[in-house]
């Protein structure tokens, strides 16, 4: 029965593909490291094409979704800053509304299983609907977005070319979305060239040291190769005694999550400032000296913080240095990522 089930899904998965060809569109390759696991997303129940990661393109650069047509996804997801913000703490929305979170960064996103910093959503495909619907990010609901896709002057064609049917819908709203996403990848930072071999390319003896550093003691949870495990876990900050934000709890209602955040990916880390769910760190020296000094206990702290990490100013600066080798230019400056210009 399970290979009946297989065989459905990969027929059904060429059927859709195969329906993409007979409608003129050219087909994308998601591609990756050899080294690197296989993405989570089902790419056969939402074929990646050019003309869709196009269409996602412009819908994420467009203020259109926001409810006064101010603000994007752009607005919080800036391309040569690994698509987050870096000039404040807390995201900034609709009329000029202050969020409760940090904006994540935006890259690899086909290996990710939960989206947001709790975890709120489990699926790419569905994830532009919370900041679409946030009072303080977007401020907009998606029958009225749906309502001006459909009155707009270029929607309805690039939907139809995309998906066969001018009607702009919600599904193919968030899947046209997701296909954009999904091509922010990255993974030729300094560190994939030395674990490629490539020649003439090497760690420094501090980049060296830095790296023996960071498998000691921060690879468990910012796992190689995508440099994070995708968990959720609690490292040991002070809950800010304004926001009160107790993470993951709020969606699982599990006291065992409370004051878990999920642990973001370290790439392009330098770019990615401020850091940690309520941005309340400005510097990598600021996160190392919390791992160093400033761990809270409690009865959820990670297992893996449970001892503290020693870290001399020396062990600092060292790891620093490796951390800047995760340091993807070509993703930063991908001009396949920046605000279409026509």
């Amino acid at each position: 029965m399970r290979n009946r089930w297989l065989i459905l899904s990969l027929l059904v998965g060429f059927l859709i593909l195969l329906s993409s060809f007979d409608q003129g569109l050219r087909p994308y390759t998601l591609s990756y490291p050899e080294y690197w696991p296989a993405p989570h997303y089902d790419l056969n129940k939402n074929p990646l094409t050019i003309e869709g990661i196009a269409l996602g393109r412009a819908l994420f650069y467009d203020p259109i979704l926001s409810e006064n047509n101010t603000v994007s996804c752009a607005n919080c997801h800036l391309s040569f800053t690994a698509f987050t913000h870096v000039d404040h703490a807390l995201s900034h929305g609709i009329r000029d509304s202050i969020g409760t979170r940090n904006s994540m960064a935006l890259m690899n996103l086909a290996w990710s299983r939960y989206f947001m910093w709790d975890g709120a959503v489990n699926h790419i495909d569905m994830q532009a609907i919370a900041p679409i619907t946030h009072p303080a990010e977007m401020g907009e609901d998606m029958p009225h977005v749906i309502e001006k896709l459909n009155a707009s002057a270029q929607y309805p064609d690039l939907f139809k070319e995309v998906f066969g049917t001018e009607k702009v819908t919600g599904e193919y709203l968030l899947k046209a979305i997701s296909q954009f996403e999904l091509t922010l990848n990255s993974s030729n930072s300094k560190y994939d060239k030395v674990m490629r071999k490539e020649d003439g390319v090497q760690f420094t003896n501090q980049e060296k040291k830095g790296y023996y550093l960071f498998q000691r003691h921060c690879n468990s949870c910012h796992t190689e190769p995508l440099f994070t495990s995708g968990e959720f876990k609690n490292n040991g900050l002070l809950m800010d005694p304004q926001l009160k934000d107790l993470g993951r709890v709020k969606i699982s209602l599990d006291p065992r999550d409370s004051l878990k955040f999920k642990v973001p990916s370290l790439r392009n880390v330098e770019f990615s400032q401020p850091y940690m769910h309520d941005g309340r760190f400005r510097s990598l020296s600021q996160v190392l000296t919390h791992y160093a000094e400033g761990i809270q206990s409690s009865n959820t702290l990670a297992s893996e913080l449970s001892e503290g990490i020693a870290l001399s100013p020396e062990d600092k600066v060292d790891l620093i240095a490796f951390l800047l080798s995760l340091t993807d230019k070509e993703f930063l400056f991908n001009p396949d990522h920046s605000f279409p210009r026509k």
